[in-house]
């Protein structure tokens, strides 16, 4: 480690899975640093039954294996992606509007995989508080701390976290951001009238490891495969739904659960399996909350503090992983007379690409299912056909849904 971050202190806000992710990163790559991890949750609050269902890339399941943070018992791996479009009335060439990407046509076991958030949280913070045992010196736990606030001080040289303690550090950076419906807006913000219907199924037939995403007039339906057996319905695939719908003319509220799962299999395409069984399904506001930099002198805001986007690429979560990667990578290479602001920059220029084209793909996706111009879907259709028959299109696209864009 060089002089510039050889006594860096840091202050990590928010300990899901981007803030215990930075923290561990920053644990084993920067070793003299002093780091604080602050969360508003009690350290004896059990997270590990949480349900909610959490997307991981390849790049971001391959990121916590080598920080010994992955619970590849937990997890279950996504080994195909079809995306399609309902109706499919659409052909090119004689093939079909969908694309499928296979894992193991691109050579690896794994395009990414599922897992509860819970699971995920609980391994990840075991992790950090055994390296927390191991070097009480400078790896501290700030659990039960809610952040008041954040400010700069001494002359922005350095930054102060007030949770009943006071505290200063030479970096902020800000990991927890909540959903779209509880955030104050930011610079970007956009409300796309859209309700997320989120729960699970279970599945009969199908093919397990398959992640659906069907593109419908009124939205995404997306399928994410889940580690099973489910104790609701054991002897079915289970899966996680994310079902998107207009607020103005929601398809689903006034639906009981067997008209819910007749709709489902009526638009879901067959290779998907057949829904038998359905949870109750709770609803999320959909929209665009953005932050136009990461930084804002010695403050980062990474993951859903720096963005909340649609769920219709899954990517959040994969965004804020990318992002703590970066950071640490750009504090350990820093050369010995760079200062903060500049390694800081640094970091928001090496994001840029990723970050915006996700941003802009996922917004255009969004309010696209707000349209009703005539021959949308054909456009979205044929879009699908192409690259389904142009294969180094496919290995791109998979590429990037992998690994981010580098």
């Amino acid at each position: 480690m060089n002089s510039a971050t050889a006594s860096l202190k840091l202050g990590i806000v928010g300990a899901g899975p981007a803030g215990l992710a930075l923290a561990l990163l920053a644990a084993k790559r920067l070793p003299q640093a002093d780091i604080t991890l602050f969360d508003a949750r009690p350290l004896d609050k059990d997270v590990s039954g949480d349900p909610r269902a959490l997307a991981m890339a390849l790049g971001s399941v391959q990121m916590l294996q080598r920080l010994n943070a992955w619970p590849a018992d937990r997890a279950q791996a996504i080994t195909e992606v079809l995306v399609s479009q309902a109706p499919p009335t659409l052909q090119w060439r004689g093939l079909p509007a969908e694309l499928r990407l296979r894992a193991a046509d691109l050579g690896t076991d794994m395009l990414g995989a599922v897992l509860h958030y819970g699971s995920l949280v609980a391994a990840m913070q075991q992790v950090w508080l055994a390296a927390e045992r191991q070097s009480p010196q400078r790896l501290h736990s700030r659990f039960g701390a809610p952040v008041r606030a954040i400010k700069p001080i001494e002359a922005g040289q350095r930054v102060e976290i007030d949770a009943q303690i006071v505290e200063a550090f030479d970096l902020a950076v800000v990991a927890e951001g909540g959903v779209f419906a509880e955030q104050s807006r930011k610079a970007l913000s956009h409300d796309y009238r859209q309700t997320a219907w989120v729960g699970r199924v279970g599945l009969a037939d199908g093919t397990a490891g398959l992640a659906v995403e069907r593109f419908t007039r009124d939205g995404p339906i997306a399928l994410l495969p889940l580690p099973g057996p489910d104790l609701n319905a054991p002897r079915l695939r289970p899966a996680a739904l994310v079902w998107c719908v207009p607020n103005g003319d929601d398809p689903v509220a006034g639906l009981d659960n067997d008209q819910r799962m007749a709709v489902l299999n009526a638009r879901l395409p067959a290779a998907a399996g057949r829904v038998a069984w359905l949870s109750p399904l709770k609803q999320f506001a959909l929209g665009l909350n953005a932050e136009r930099s990461l930084v804002d002198g010695r403050l980062l805001r990474i993951g859903n503090a720096a963005q909340t986007l649609h769920p219709v690429a899954g990517q959040g979560l994969n965004l804020g992983l990318r992002d703590a990667y970066a950071l640490v990578q750009a504090l350990r290479q820093a050369d010995g007379g760079q200062s903060m602001e500049r390694t800081l920059r640094q970091v928001e220029w090496s994001r840029g690409p990723d970050r915006w084209s996700m941003i802009a793909t996922t917004d255009f996706l969004a309010r696209s299912f707000t349209w009703r111009w005539p021959g949308l879907a054909a456009l979205r259709g044929l879009g699908l056909a192409g690259l389904a028959a142009a294969p180094p299109l496919q290995r791109l696209l998979a590429k990037q849904m992998m690994f981010g864009r580098r």
